[in-house]
């Protein structure tokens, strides 16, 4: 048997909406580590987007070492793969790898390459690395090994060289767990990666970097010889990758946007039976901070200042300090240009800022209504419309002139207009 705790996107030093979240990042990692303690896991992986971009401060860079030397100090049997997300640097992260090793912190930030001679007088050619990207985790007991994790990072277009990049994601994923079965015939392989998979579901307005167009969907089925479980960064919901019963995001570890507000947040908790059977169960985390939307119906509201001065009053607490809390829940407050002038926006403003709260931002509404593809929610404010992909513009303008959508044909030559222009 072989257990794993499975996390990715953590986004260290990530701002939200102006504001320092290393304590929030801290309170996760403190409780992670309890976690670990908790459940006694073989292999604690991270896959991708440690950090939220690739120049980090030292502030963030302290925090995950700290937390990387309190877990090697209290669980020496650990072992722990990370593997770099796009918004990592490869090189930084791989920087610490030899020390990093004598801990059993396999990191992995971009994939190497070998020089393979040509037979029978034929050329030479620079071919990926895959055995550098196979991890084995041992036994202690029987002196063999129990499984191997395959870790692959963010793949960039100079690694994902094919006719497409989702293609190109595809078939290395498939070569990389062909080598590691021909490597560790009968055990088991787990795959940490970072992929925008075909199916994933997205918040409207989320702040996920997905390319337009959706050209770097990478599809997993019709894969009879994948992994005996596949973990991966990227995609922010918790939810199964695509329609398979084998792969999995564990999700972000804080919410990202006021649009993953009701997102669940933790890591998934892997055991990799004797018999090939595979259990998943998500360890819930509640974030240090709430989000919270006032009203609570959003944009789709009327309220006068003196119902939202009650409803603020409900939902706040008094502060009790100078300062907020370390608990105190951020706020996105939405008025309505109709019932409320500047002055009294002001006032309502400030009646937040003087509760234990933080105001992350108010998003003045009007009537102007903009509907979006699914015909559900709508654009009301300047945030949303700049927010849109530019493709997501293009096929609104067409369905609003000519009620109906774009043919795949519109579409493919639209995105790769879009791709052109850069």
């Amino acid at each position: 048997m072989m257990k794993i705790i499975a996390t990715a996107d953590w986004h260290l030093g990530n701002m939200f909406h102006g504001n320092d979240r290393l304590a929030e990042q801290a309170h996760f990692l403190s409780r992670l580590l309890e976690m670990l303690e908790e459940e006694r896991p073989d292999v604690l992986v991270v896959a991708g987007d440690v950090y939220d971009n690739g120049n980090p401060s030292a502030a963030a860079q302290t925090l995950y070492y700290e937390f990387l030397d309190s877990v090697t100090a209290r669980l020496p049997g650990l072992h722990i793969v990370i593997t770099a997300g796009n918004h990592d640097s490869p090189n930084r992260l791989e920087a610490p790898r030899p020390i990093m090793e004598r801990h059993r912190v396999h990191i992995r930030g971009k994939v190497g390459r070998r020089w393979e001679p040509g037979e029978n007088d034929a050329p030479g050619r620079w071919v990926n690395d895959y055995d550098d990207l196979l991890i084995p985790i041992p036994d202690d007991e029987s002196g063999g090994v129990k499984g191997v994790i395959a870790a692959v990072p963010y793949l960039r277009s100079d690694i994902a060289v094919g006719d497409s990049y989702a293609e190109a994601v595809r078939s290395f994923m498939k070569e990389l767990t062909a080598r590691a079965r021909e490597l560790y015939p009968g055990r088991p392989v787990v795959m940490a990666a970072h992929l925008y998979a075909t199916g994933s579901v997205i918040a409207p307005r989320s702040s996920e970097r997905i390319i337009v167009g959706g050209q770097e969907q990478v599809s997993l089925s019709d894969w009879p010889e994948h992994p005996e479980y596949l973990v991966s960064g990227h995609i922010h919901k918790r939810q199964r990758l695509g329609a398979t019963d084998w792969a999995r995001y564990p999700g972000s570890v804080l919410p990202m946007s006021f649009a993953e507000k009701d997102y669940r947040h933790g890591v998934d908790l892997v055991t990799l039976a004797n018999d090939g059977t595979v259990e998943v169960r998500q360890l819930e985390y509640a974030p240090q901070r709430q989000l919270l939307i006032i009203p609570e119906e959003g944009p789709d509201t009327r309220h006068t200042p003196a119902q939202l001065t009650r409803i603020i009053k409900s939902m706040l607490t008094e502060r009790t300090s100078d300062l907020p809390d370390e608990e105190a829940p951020y706020v996105m407050l939405y008025i309505h240009q109709s019932k409320i002038n500047a002055d009294k926006k002001r006032e309502i403003e400030e009646l937040i800022a003087s509760r234990n709260a933080v105001l992350c931002g108010t998003q003045a509404v009007s009537d102007t209504v903009v509907h979006t593809l699914d015909g559900g929610d709508t654009l009301r404010t300047v945030e949303d419309i700049l927010e849109r992909s530019v493709m997501d513009t293009l096929e609104e303008a067409f369905r609003m002139r000519h009620e109906r959508d774009l043919s795949d044909r519109q579409r493919e030559m639209l995105t790769n207009l879009l791709e052109k222009l850069g």
